[in-house]
This record gives structure tokens, sequence and C-alpha cells, in this order.
């Protein structure tokens, strides 16, 4: 068991500040385990209704006779699967007295984000979790945590065989129960064969024609299936940063599958060994840098885009909160170098600095506003916003 003590915190201020909380992720990331860690230090009353169970989901046959009289703080697991509750939220946080506040869980669903934007407009405020990052397993095991990725069951399992064997049947429940669950009505073997498709494509630039006419559908089609694995937070778009430079950018996303241990499950990869030894390992490397500095700079993913332009230059990640730009290159090498492609992003960017996150164990400047940085030093030398 990981204590995951930053984000109960996170919870715990953003409960303090607002009456309904929404704890949205993908399935399996933990949000139940964290909703329980939680709930044993609130200092108060907890009423935890599992809608799963179907002993919960019965008490709520009368919603409002089951929930009107509870105090404290409510956690409401699974909450999709009752959307007629959202207006009914919206009653009881609006009563005088307020007696209760409500933590409300669920797999990142269309039917979850839109019940509560139309009936819960300016009562609820949403917190994304994701599985375990580098800053919660610590820097001796981000070898473990790359091959097996962040789901808890995964990385926690006793060999590197269970952890892949638990992903294979994660993989599968995931295509025929949970996304039909999301609205997505096809066939459990196309999409397999879709999201397969996608980890080959892991850290490129997206390309629907490309993909509909593998498939023999229409565009539109594809990129349907494309933003139903992103909803459902397995699947990342990166989007791209344009402005009014003299060169030709690329307006396309970039597609980074969210955990590198489903990547590598779908990529048929079972050991560190096949991993190093695959095409994909340094996209792979890539993508799972990037989501560690996602992580560690605690940014939207609003705030986060990569850069190209049709000549060539490029910039893996570009984050960009208010006036301030920061930059991230990501090179699987342990003796990183200044390029051109480098500087001209520097340039045109007007980047206020730039890492180049590389797998050796110095961090060393390389130019003005540039240096390397080593990812076993990511959580220590990582400058902040």
């Amino acid at each position: 068991m990981i204590e995951r003590q930053k984000e109960i915190a996170t919870l715990r201020a953003l409960l303090r500040r607002h009456r309904i909380v929404g704890l949205i992720g993908a399935r399996q990331v933990g949000k139940t385990t964290l909703a329980r860690q939680l709930a044993r230090t609130w200092p108060g009353r907890v009423e935890y209704v599992d809608l799963e169970n179907p002993e919960d989901e019965a008490r709520l046959v009368d919603p409002m006779l089951a929930l009107k009289p509870l105090r404290g703080l409510v956690v409401l697991d699974e909450i999709q699967r009752i959307p007629n509750l959202f207006p009914l939220l919206r009653v009881l946080v609006d009563r005088p007295q307020r007696p209760a506040r409500f933590l409300v869980l669920g797999s990142a669903s269309p039917e979850l984000l839109r019940q509560s934007a139309e009936t819960l407009a300016g009562r609820i405020v949403y917190h994304e979790v994701g599985g375990f990052s580098l800053e919660e397993v610590g820097v001796a095991h981000q070898s473990r945590l790359w091959i097996r990725g962040g789901l808890p069951r995964s990385f926690l399992a006793r060999s590197a065989a269970e952890s892949h064997e638990w992903r294979q049947g994660f993989i599968r429940t995931f295509l025929e129960r949970d996304l039909p669950q999301l609205g997505l009505r096809v066939n459990a073997t196309t999409l397999r064969r879709f999201w397969t498709m996608l980890a080959h494509y892991h850290g490129q630039i997206w390309n629907a024609s490309e993909f509909a006419r593998s498939f023999g559908v229409a565009d539109t089609t594809v990129r349907d299936y494309l933003d139903r694995l992103t909803s459902a937070m397995v699947v990342r778009q990166l989007s791209p940063w344009h402005e009014n430079v003299a060169k030709r950018q690329v307006k396309s996303p970039k597609v980074y599958l969210a955990d590198s241990g489903l990547l590598h499950t779908l990529l048929n990869l079972r050991t560190q060994t096949d991993v190093e030894a695959h095409p994909k390992v340094g996209a792979s490397w890539e993508g799972w840098v990037l989501e560690q500095v996602v992580r560690r700079l605690n940014v939207d993913r609003q705030e986060c885009f990569f850069w190209a332009t049709h000549a060539g230059a490029e910039l893996d990640l570009l984050v960009v909160r208010g006036r301030k730009r920061l930059g991230f290159e990501v090179k699987r090498t342990v003796a990183p170098g200044l390029t051109a492609s480098m500087r001209q992003a520097l340039l045109d960017l007007r980047l206020d600095w730039l890492d180049v996150i590389h797998a050796g164990d110095r961090t060393f400047a390389l130019g003005d506003r540039v240096r390397a940085l080593a990812t076993s030093r990511l959580l220590d030398d990582l400058k902040q916003l």
C-alpha cells in the first residue's frame, strides 16, 4: 500500500473550499482507495456509498430519502451509474444549513461530465487523479514504474509476469465492459486493433486519414474512437502550439498512451529487455518522462503543448502559464547536446528556460537558459512555475 499523501492533501483542501468535489480518473488508477484513505483521516462523520455495490444501489431507490439525512462527508463512488443524482445534489448543497459536502467518484465518462456541467455549474470542482507517479514511488523505482506503468495493481504485482497478466486482463475488461458504458458501441476486437495501432503511433502526430484508410471508415469515425479513449483517460492528446511566426507549423495533436505499462502490453513487451530492444523504446520513455514532468509541475493539461514546424524544428513539451514559458526536450542518452532545433525553439517561442531531460546521472548547463537535466534528479532539480 502506498499512501498518496499529496493527493489526499489536495482533496482535503478542495473539500474545505467547495461543497462538491469530483474525483475523476481512468479505471483502476486508485480512486476508491484514495477516497478511503481520505475518509480514514477526515475529522468528522463519513458516509460511503458504492454504487457498484447492489446493497448500496438499493438504498438509493428513493435517493432524496436516503441522502437528505446524511451529515459530514458523503462519498458517492461510481456516480455515473445513476446520473439522476446530479440534480438532487444541487438541491442538497443549496440547503441553507449545508449539513453535508460530497466527494463524487467516477471513471471519466462523457455522461459524468455532461450531467454535472448541466446541473452543478458553479457548485462542483474536479480533480483528476492518475496512476502512481515518480514522486510517489521514489526515484529508486523509476525503471519499474516505466516498464509496469502507474496503475497500482500493475506496479505492485509480485512479479513482472503477474503484472503483465493483470494488464492483459485490464485491457480485455476495459474494451468489453467499460467502453460500452461510456457510450462507445463498437466491437471489442475492432477497438483492440485501434488501440494497438495507437500504441505503434505513441508519440507521433495524429493522422486521421491514415487510420481511416486502415479501418475502412470515415475520418470522423476514427476521430470519435480517439476522443472516446481520451475521455476515458487511457490516451493523451498533446495539443500543438502555434502563433504568428514566419514558419509553417504543425496543427494536429500528438497522441500518447497515458500509461506506459498498458503501452508495453499492447506492444506485447513483457520485460525491460523486451522494451529496450523494441523500436518504440525512445517514444515510450519520452511519453513516460513527459507525464512525470507534467505531474511534478502540477500544471493543467490545457497549459501543455508541443511545437513543431514543417521545416523540422520541434519541442517535445511547452508549458505556458501566463507570460511564463518552459520548454522540455527528452533524449534517451547519457550525453545530450544543444541542437539547432533547440536554439530555434528558444528563439521563436521566447522560452524562459529549456530543460533537456536525459537518461544519465548528472545535471549540467548546456548554454544560456538551457541545461541537461538527469531523470534521476527530476524530483530535486525541476524548476517550478
